[in-house]
């Protein structure tokens, strides 16, 4: 692997010999995930051609300031290929990559386009260390990072809590996706559902500094149609008004039999642009509506093997389970330099959510052959959700050492509410996987849902980052006291630490370390009479990671490989010596270890790559009596790797071809490691053409994932769902 001539530096002899061997590192890795997906097209799109670039224009936010040639150079290569240069640290603001002690990604809106990318899921599909553990037409979406579940539910709002749906964001709000790696408690606080593994961003778009008016056509599998548009305008002397509008509508069959997606979406994105003041308003409105949603089942325990998994086109819990979704957000933040060395922010939101289902349930789990027995039932939800934080970052000098300190204080207030009826196990039907039946019909009164919980996160944090010799050494150091409060049942607090080291040997070579803890909100010891110590209330728990890792800017293409240990604390009944009672406590663990190896950008001229690999060791740690004791966790897959590559033909100006390439290798769903989800491969691919229709800019687009409709089950936990089939996805665009 070469250094482009434009982006050689002089390196000492360790930096280069550290550039050499990460090269050697990743080219051994992409061409091991290759050979997991032999024979199949080369993998997804990223970029758009230089004329797609000019006819859809991208919306950046803020000017980037350069750092040195070669890091500019390899940012405008890899804002073709659809990645950003600079990443959210939550309290610690906007950082490039290069600086960052973590494993950081930034999709944009562009790599979004040319995937022709419908929901957050569609993005994230894109790394090997996330995987997305639910099928599209699914009651919603939830994630992996690093062995660990991120539900829809902790992914944040431009930086904020509980503003994202917990079923699905739509991508036509999206400008930019930033995933970091690892617990972050510290930089962004304790996510409402506690996941540890990583943290997922939305950053909305805004009204870019070229007039935008763009309407888009599209057509899906199961002959769903749909339209979208999104018009942006600046206004005043200096462009410092910005108005964004996206609205889209889609309905049809969707990628279920029989069924029916509908789908509305719109939202309203305002801002200013001034000398010291930012500001920023979002509203959004999301309603869906889902005859034939897809099922995750459940399977008989002592089972072996899974029965082989049915056709994605059918609902295998009954063609008439239904779900209804409505969402509605708001969103407002400003920033203020007071001078050039102080800002000073603040932002708060709220969303509503409400869900209805018609939820057909098996009172009896499936066995090999598919068989269960299935009853009627109505879940009925809501979400109530405000959500604040503010803070002030400083830069000064003490003694030649530079500082930047920043100090932030959040809040989030949460409510949620449900009802639930069931039929009786006894008036069951017999069904199967392979052949469902309609769901018995829910015999009784259909109510309102009602308040269950009353949740309240709140902290202050305070962090430093010390730069020495000339910024070549950067040390980062925080803290956040964070209070978890369920109103009238507990009020518990505990204190997450953050510390990380980047040395840059070069310009373009930074090494890095981490240690970050995460936070979750801690249980309650169940009533049962076997326990010594029922309803006993644990503080908020904390999960640990370490992390090293290197990274180097190439010029046109950024490289990094990084090894990790998470160790997070697991619920366990153990014997109390001297009794015969058990007692309830988080002294279990699972310890997730893995290495990560990524490359993105342009390698060769007119061809860009977005590949990973992931190798993780996730093993149960003193559990109930010690029965699973060194077992592998349940739900995690030890090899992934997602590897895509975009190609602007040369012959053929304004066409451009993509595809990408996903593998997971199989993992258990049981404690006891006897049942396994077998390994899967898919396939995407992809093409699009620029053009001009009666002198109107077009970009027509084509998308086949799943090409070869390889049928799998996708692991979620000790659930399974079948993954979606084939899909085709056409659009034309239209920029007036």
């Amino acid at each position: 692997m070469s250094v482009r001539p434009d982006s050689q530096l002089l390196l000492t002899p360790l930096a280069a010999a550290l550039k050499s061997l990460l090269g050697a590192s990743l080219a051994v890795g992409a061409a091991g995930a290759l050979a997991q997906a032999a024979q199949a097209p080369a993998v997804p799109g990223q970029a758009a051609s230089a004329a797609s670039a000019s006819a859809e224009s991208t919306t950046a936010t803020t000017a980037t300031p350069p750092l040195g040639k070669v890091t500019v150079q390899g940012r405008a290569e890899r804002q073709k290929a659809g990645l950003g240069s600079r990443g959210g640290l939550g309290i610690m603001g906007s950082q490039d990559a290069m600086d960052i002690p973590f494993n950081t990604l930034n999709y944009t809106e562009q790599l979004m386009r040319d995937q022709q990318s419908r929901t957050l899921a569609d993005v994230l599909q894109n790394d090997a260390s996330v995987r997305v553990m639910t099928a599209a037409q699914g009651f919603g979406e939830d994630f992996q990072i690093r062995g660990l579940a991120v539900p829809s539910g902790d992914v944040g709002f431009n930086g904020l809590f509980g503003l994202a749906s917990a079923n699905r964001m739509p991508a036509e709000v999206m400008e930019r996706v930033e995933v970091l790696k690892g617990p972050n408690a510290m930089l962004n606080g304790m996510p409402p559902g506690g996941s540890v593994g990583g943290g997922i961003n939305v950053i909305p778009k805004r009204a870019g500094d070229q007039n935008l008016t763009r309407l888009t056509t599209s057509f899906a599998s199961g002959d769903q149609l749909g339209v979208a548009i999104d018009a942006g305008r600046r206004f005043g002397e200096k462009k410092e008004w910005g108005i964004r509008v996206n609205g889209s509508y889609r309905d049809g069959e969707a990628s279920i039999d029989d069924g029916n997606a509908r789908q509305r979406f719109a939202a309203i994105a305002l801002d200013f642009r001034g000398t010291q003041l930012r500001w920023t308003t979002d509203i959004f409105k999301q309603h869906e509506n889902i005859r034939g949603f897809r099922s995750q089942p459940a399977f008989l325990a002592g089972l072996t093997r899974l029965p082989k998994t049915p056709d994605p086109r059918k609902n295998i819990y009954g063609p008439d389970a239904a779900l209804e979704v409505d969402d509605e957000m708001f969103a407002t933040k400003f920033e203020y330099d007071v001078n050039d060395r102080l800002t000073v922010w603040a932002g708060a939101g709220w969303r509503d959510s409400w869900t209805m289902q018609d939820f057909p349930t098996a009172s009896t789990r499936a066995d090999v052959n598919g068989d269960f027995r299935l009853i009627g039932a109505w879940y009925d939800a809501y979400f109530k959700t405000k959500s604040a934080d503010a803070g002030a970052r400083g830069r000064f000098e003490t003694a030649g050492i530079g500082h930047t300190v920043s100090v932030g204080v959040s809040r989030l207030e949460q409510e949620t509410g449900s009802f639930y009826l069931a039929n009786p196990a006894s008036s069951s039907v017999p069904s199967n996987i392979y052949h469902p039946v309609p769901m018995p019909a829910v015999i009784g009164t259909r109510l309102a849902p009602t308040k269950t919980s009353d949740s309240r996160l709140s902290g202050i944090a305070i962090a430093d980052t010390m730069s020495f010799l000339n910024e070549r050494l950067l040390v980062t150091a925080g803290v956040r006291d964070q209070t978890a409060e369920v109103v009238g049942t507990y009020k518990k607090s505990a204190v997450s630490r953050l510390g990380g080291v980047v040395f840059k040997a070069t310009e373009d070579l930074s090494v890095y370390a981490n240690y970050a803890e995460g936070l979750t909100r801690g249980a309650i010891a169940p009533v049962n009479s076997t326990l010594i110590n029922p309803g006993e209330v644990f503080a908020p728990y904390q999960s640990k990671q370490i992390e090293a890792g290197v990274k180097v800017d190439w010029g046109s293409f950024l490289t990094s490989v990084s090894a990790y240990q998470i160790k997070k604390p697991n619920a366990a009944t153990l014997p109390v010596p001297g009794s015969t009672l058990m007692r309830y406590s988080f002294d279990g663990e699972q310890r997730n270890r893995g290495v990560e190896l990524s490359v993105q950008g342009e390698i060769i001229r007119s061809i860009r790559w977005l590949a990973s690999a992931s190798f993780t060791d996730a093993k149960q740690i003193r559990t109930s009596g010690g029965t699973f004791d060194g077992k592998d966790a349940t739900g995690v897959a030890d090899k992934t790797a997602s590897v895509g590559a975009d190609w602007d033909v040369p012959y053929l100006p304004g066409l451009g071809i993509n595809g990408r390439v996903i593998y997971t290798s199989s993992g258990w769903i049981d404690n006891a490691n006897t049942l396994a989800v077998p390994a899967w491969t898919r396939a995407d691919i992809g093409a699009r053409y620029t053009t001009k229709i009666a002198g109107v800019p077009t970009v027509l687009r084509a998308n086949i994932d799943n090409v070869f409709d390889r049928h799998y089950w996708l692991l979620s936990g000790t659930y399974a769902t079948v993954a979606t089939g084939r899909t085709v996805v056409l659009s034309a665009s239209f920029d007036f």
